[in-house]
């Protein structure tokens, strides 16, 4: 079949090289600037120029981030919970007033379009709305009279000092699942930042000073590798959060947890929906085409293989993705002017990562599949921006590495099977089990595929099972080390431990000295 092409659009400029601007630290309060002489650029991704610089930290700079953290952890923790929930209560009106500011940001540095990027906002502005709640969330449980005279309680209290990794794909909305939960449990914050669109981290902060968060209860850092072997070795940091690829996270897992600390570590996927004879197709393709393009594939819960169940399902299916691949606009994203069309892919992230998820491409029609819809040969923008177009496979089979693998870009692998027995095993036998779809009119198939399928979030007739602020995100297998998820009430255990007080208060009573075991009772 031939490749669909997509609609182009323009690409935004930015200032010419010589103006580009330097990132900054932000360290118990204030912006500081970068001192180890080391640098990482940063792209705009629709034109592919250098649009700013950030530092990478020194051991220095982020030991410094670390005791400006533990000098502000007594007095914040000692704060009513209250109190800090109204800290953050003014921090989401602030970041509610700012939305298009930090969506303009995102599609300026990550390259997603500027609709795509308000969702982002939005998603991690729910996380901020949860941490308001925090008092109702840290109550803990009373028993009046376990024994005479005697009664039991349990409180939960902060870590200490904890500490965020995040990706490149979302820089405003995994931030935001980790430190509101984080700051209003009473713990004190660094963040280190994907340094490839770090900016978004330092708006963010400024946001929290401005909204009466005191110095150094949250502090970024900006670094490579490097930076996050420092955080993983730092003794005076109890816990980690990290959200990355599956090799990186086991690693995280792995060095934080030989150091005494905490951590949990969300890795990689490769989200497959399932479509039954009986699905509405139509619902079905215009699903897995935003779950499989949207944000350029650049998403941790995409769907990157679709498995049709029967050889019918799949030939109407590719069809109709094809027909609506073709109608999908590449283009830089920003935020259109009225009337003007706005993108539906924008670029990917770097140039690196454009020549990866290419080589993906390469290696799928190497290995057998067919490649239906190239999206290299699609209508895309002029110039030196990284954009790729959808891409689209057919044919994928279980022993080739685009499927085994997580490619990261606009590409959805269709693998055929004849049931749905099948089709449920491919998911299970998969090393990742981050999150899954189901689209069927059958309730039968759909509470059965519920209750066997073997990834940590389901969609039933939903592409994209993300959880909403007041559940938990986290995947099975190896997308996921470490025993909490992500937000949400998972994310309050996860930054808080739990103290149980036995309290006796006795007039008079004078037994003596008793060496046995005390039974209360």
């Amino acid at each position: 079949m031939s490749a669909a092409v997509a609609t182009p659009l323009s690409s935004s400029e930015v200032p010419p090289s010589e103006s580009v601007r330097e990132i900054k630290h932000w360290i118990s309060g204030a912006a500081v600037a970068g001192q180890s002489g080391r640098f990482s650029d940063v792209f705009h991704p629709a034109s592919g120029r250098v649009q700013a610089r950030v530092p990478l930290a020194t051991d220095a700079e982020l030991n410094a981030a670390v005791a400006a953290a533990a000098a502000a952890f007594p007095s914040w923790s000692n704060l009513p919970p209250l109190r800090r929930a109204r800290v953050m209560f003014r921090f989401r009106e602030i970041f509610e007033s700012r939305i298009d500011e930090v969506a303009a940001l995102l599609n300026s540095e990550h390259g997603k379009v500027f609709s795509d990027a308000k969702g982002e906002a939005t998603r991690g502005l729910e996380n901020i709305e949860f941490a308001t709640g925090i008092p109702q969330l840290l109550k803990g449980e009373f028993t009046e009279q376990v024994g005479t005279g005697i009664d039991s309680w349990s409180i939960r209290q902060p870590l200490g000092v904890v500490a965020g990794i995040t990706p490149f794909n979302f820089p405003a909305m995994v931030p935001l699942w980790m430190f509101p939960i984080a700051l209003a449990c009473g713990n004190t914050f660094v963040l280190k930042p994907s340094e490839r669109d770090p900016s978004v981290s330092i708006v963010l902060a400024e946001m929290l000073k401005e909204a009466g968060l005191p110095d150094g209860v949250f502090n970024v850092v900006h670094g490579d590798k490097s930076a996050v072997d420092a955080i993983l070795a730092h003794p005076d940091i109890k816990a980690v959060s990290f959200v990355g690829s599956t090799p990186i996270a086991e690693y995280v897992y792995a060095e934080g947890t030989k150091h005494g600390k905490r951590v949990q570590a969300l890795g990689g996927a490769k989200n497959h929906m399932i479509v039954m004879p009986d699905a509405d197709l139509d619902q079905a393709a215009d699903a897995l085409v935003g779950a499989a393009y949207g944000s350029a594939g650049e998403r941790c819960m995409a769907i990157s293989v679709a498995v049709t169940v029967g050889s019918e399902t799949a030939d109407n299916l590719i069809g109709k993705l094809e027909s609506r691949i073709a109608e999908l606009r590449v283009g830089d994203g920003a935020r259109p002017a009225a009337g003007v069309p706005e993108a539906d892919l924008g670029p990917l992230v770097t140039k690196t990562h454009l020549d990866k998820v290419s080589g993906y491409i390469d290696l799928g029609a190497a290995e057998g599949a067919e490649l239906v819809v190239d999206g290299r040969r699609a209508a895309l923008p002029h110039g030196e921006g990284f954009f790729l177009g959808a891409c689209l496979f057919d044919h994928v089979k279980p022993e080739m590495r685009i499927y085994k693998e997580e490619i990261f870009g606009p590409v959805l692998g269709v693998i055929r099977v004849n049931n749905f027995e099948t089709a449920l095993k491919l998911i299970n036998d998969h090393e990742f089990g981050n999150g899954t779809s189901l689209f069927t009119r059958d309730g039968d198939t759909a509470r059965d595929f519920t209750h066997r399928v073997q990834a940590g979030m389901v969609g039933i007739n939903v592409p994209i099972p993300v959880p909403m602020a007041f559940h938990s995100f986290g995947g099975w297998k190896r997308s996921l080390f470490g025993d909490h998820s992500i937000y949400g009430p998972e994310g309050v255990r996860f930054y808080t431990r739990i103290k149980t007080v036995t309290a006796r208060w006795p007039t008079g009573i004078r037994t003596g000295v008793d060496t046995t075991m005390p039974t209360l009772g």
